[in-house]
């Protein structure tokens, strides 16, 4: 009996160890050892060598005895063959690896009959399989254990069903391995297969009744897949426990599907999908108890684990205790950020674990139901789509996931608003992102690089490194503007030893009292801009800042954005645009929390992340009856500041003002001073103004940001402005001012990024 390729003493490994190869390889012993006709007898993959060898050589091949046999692909493993493929090549890495990566000081050796075989599954195309027992015409035996746990004995009847002539015999009490428990019976049954093949008594294909032969040609139908069973079972339980890790919602649709095929039953597709949940929520209870809040901040948890889900997370936790492991299994987004406070905060595992297994009971089964439930009633048979049926189904069983999650939203009145929040960040332009917004002023701004060709912005404010295009130093800007009344007092601070001791002179010195603001020297949108309203904020943010910043003095009043232009070849400058700043606010009623008041908001509601970081010490507390809270402390628009337009302050008043704030700063033409003055008339008169920022040529006319301005005007602003930019700064070119290249451009972008 010759060894299969890899197995016993056959060496060396061939580089195709499939059954093709295999069989053509038996054809050559024939040849070699002048075997003209041969009974051939194939155990599990062998079965599918002897398949092959029958259909390759069959004027070589008297008989076939097919014992356990491997055959339709349908019956193996996961009974589809590119999951199977999948499967294989993961076989193939695990002995691999256990060969190679593990150290077994020699113990490994004998896992070489294992690579060999993980290699001949891999090698192995067992679709045409099905064509091959279809056209078998010699006489076959098929020999199978009912307690077969790899070849379920649904195969041996399929094969069986194949070949119309074939015998069938089935051993109530025999499993896989006839050969190693009984080989006197096997060897008895194989020598009288053997007597009656040459004494003419084993049938053909010809002495086939008409009854089999039709049944033979009759197509694969659902009933004849019968459940899983035996190791593919066991496979299948553990891929699907396994996939829970990448997602759990798809997962358990994905299981409901093999419900809906008939392949498993409920209950086990639903214990399989709550053991992987079980496993995977526990670790990551594991992982925030042991490990803390600083595993959220590595990979992959960073990744899927913000700081404001932790926080947030953890307030709730805090305030309802374990009873919102239940419930967070039932809403979206919440489950990780829950699940990983309930460690940080050294919840008892045994708690825990209880509350998670309720819900997990209740959320998981009810999911593989509904999706077993609805494929049922649509008639879909798995088993049959096409590749662009199955792209449809993909997308079906998405939906299904997104109705089921907007189902659970809608549920609820905080779920409702969350999605009102994100129909509003959708339908209103500001609030989309950067990168989809601004797409039309990019293009506007290549066009006219291009037509220009010089990047002639980078020349309009020759005060500041490359116009102010990017990482202008606000320090060096308020050093540009004097030491005047409208600038208030500021000084340059860094984390060090000494920090707090220059802080503590410097107020001294100026009688300087709190609230104090802490900006970086470079930044953008607001970006780590504080208002300390405390001594222990003062000492946290000074002992904590990782950027060279600025400590000023703060300016009490309301905030406007100011937008001056004065070209070189102008006498006089202008005051293009007006922003009103308005820091929004919500007042308590004495019964709902911040969040609550928030979500109620009209306008809020679509900022509910952008002030639950900026308010995130007091976003779950109950808001005294009367108390305003102001929901920003910064007037950017990125922090959820309103902008409104206010063009209607534009007077010859303000644009004396702002052009005797510019007087002494010379080579600045362009861009946004951020002002304070008591009031808007104080505004309008140029009275009581004081500069908070002054920003560069990539500033913008930020009233665009107005609810009421249009999309279509604002992209109009924009396009306006950067023809502006480029006339301002194609003047200043011409009196000299240097026009920064496109390499030295990306360079400081570079730094920019990295500091």
């Amino acid at each position: 009996m010759p060894d299969l390729p890899g197995h016993g003493a056959s060496r060396p490994l061939p580089d195709d160890l499939g059954i093709l190869a295999t069989s053509a390889a038996l054809v050559s012993l024939l040849e070699s050892r002048g075997l003209d006709r041969v009974h051939v007898l194939g155990w599990s993959l062998g079965g599918a060598v002897a398949l092959e060898l029958a259909h390759r050589a069959p004027e070589r091949v008297a008989s076939l005895h097919l014992l356990g046999a491997m055959g339709v692909v349908e019956h193996e493993l996961l009974g589809d063959p590119m999951l199977n493929a999948g499967l294989h090549a993961l076989g193939v890495l695990a002995a691999d690896a256990a060969t190679w990566l593990l150290p077994h000081f020699g113990a490994g050796d004998g896992l070489a009959g294992l690579r060999a075989s993980m290699r001949s599954f891999a090698d192995t195309d067992q679709v045409r399989l099905r064509s091959v027992l279809e056209g078998l015409t010699l006489p076959t035996r098929i020999l199978h254990g009912a307690r077969d746990p790899l070849v379920p004995v649904a195969a041996a009847k399929e094969h069986a069903r194949l070949v119309p002539h074939a015998e069938l015999e089935i051993w109530d009490d025999a499993s896989h391995f006839l050969p190693l428990t009984r080989p006197g019976e096997v060897a008895h049954d194989l020598a009288g297969w053997i007597a009656r093949v040459e004494a003419g008594a084993a049938a053909g294909r010809e002495d086939a009744t008409a009854a089999r032969l039709a049944e033979a040609t009759r197509p694969l139908g659902p009933d004849d897949l019968p459940p899983v069973t035996g190791f593919a079972l066991l496979l299948t339980g553990l891929l699907l426990a396994l996939a829970t890790l990448g997602s759990e919602d798809l997962t358990c649709v994905a299981a409901g599907l093999l419900v809906a095929d008939g392949r498993l039953s409920w209950l086990f597709a639903s214990l399989a999908c709550f053991a992987g949940i079980l496993v995977g929520d526990l670790l990551l209870f594991a992982a925030g108890r042991l490990l803390g809040r600083p595993a959220a901040r590595v990979p992959p948890l960073s990744w899927m684990l913000s700081e404001e889900q932790l926080e947030q997370a953890s307030a709730w936790f805090e305030r309802e205790g374990p009873r919102v492991i239940f419930v967070s299994r039932f809403l979206p987004g919440l489950r990780l950020p829950t699940y990983f406070s309930a460690g940080v905060l050294r919840t008892s595992p045994l708690r825990f674990a209880f509350w998670f297994t309720l819900a997990g009971l209740a959320w998981t089964p009810l999911l593989v139901g509904l999706s077993a439930l609805a494929t049922a009633r649509l008639g879909l048979d798995v088993r049959g789509l096409e590749a662009a049926d199955l792209a449809a189904l993909g997308l079906g069983v998405l939906g299904l996931v997104i109705t089921l999650r907007l189902a659970l939203r809608l549920a609820t009145w905080r779920g409702r608003r969350l999605l009102l929040g994100r129909w509003h960040r959708i339908s209103r332009y500001e609030f989309w992102p950067p990168w989809l917004f601004y797409a039309p002023a990019v293009a506007v701004f290549c066009w006219r690089w291009v037509r220009a060709g010089a990047l002639l912005p980078t020349a309009a404010n020759p005060a500041m490194p490359l116009g102010g295009f990017v990482g202008e130093s606000k320090r060096a800007i308020l050093e540009g503007l004097g030491q005047r009344p409208e600038v208030p007092l500021w000084l340059a601070v860094a984390r060090g030893e000494d920090a707090r001791e220059r802080v503590t002179a410097w107020r001294e010195d100026h009688g300087l009292t709190l609230p104090l603001v802490l900006k970086p020297d470079q930044g953008e949108r607001g970006s780590a801009v504080h208002v300390l309203r405390s001594e222990e904020d003062l000492d946290r943010q000074l002992a904590e800042v990782p950027f060279e910043g600025l400590l000023m003095e703060y300016a009490p009043g309301d905030e406007f954005g100011v937008f001056w232009v004065h070209p070189p070849e102008d006498e006089e400058g202008r005051v293009v645009a007006v922003t009103i700043k308005v820091l929004p606010t919500v007042t308590g009623d004495g019964a709902r929390t911040l969040e609550q008041l928030v979500l109620a908001d009209p306008r809020a509601v679509a900022l509910h992340a952008t002030y639950r970081r900026e308010r995130a010490d007091r976003f779950q507390e109950v808001v005294p009856a009367g108390e305003v809270v102001t929901l920003t402390d910064v007037g950017t628009h990125a922090r959820g500041c309103l902008f409104l337009d206010g063009e209607h302050l534009i007077t010859p008043e303000l644009t004396r003002a702002v052009a005797a704030l510019t007087a002494d700063y010379q080579g600045f033409h362009f861009g946004r001073f951020d002002l304070k003055a008591p009031s808007a008339e104080h505004l309008s008169r140029g009275e009581g103004l004081r500069v908070i920022e002054l920003n560069g040529v990539t500033s913008e006319e930020t009233q665009i940001w107005d609810p009421g301005y249009g999309l279509l005007r604002a992209w109009g602003t924009q396009q306006r402005q950067w023809r502006t930019a480029f006339e301002v700064g194609r003047q200043c070119a011409a009196r000299g001012a240097h026009v920064a290249s496109l390499t030295e451009l990306l360079r400081e972008l570079r730094a920019w990024r990295a500091r």
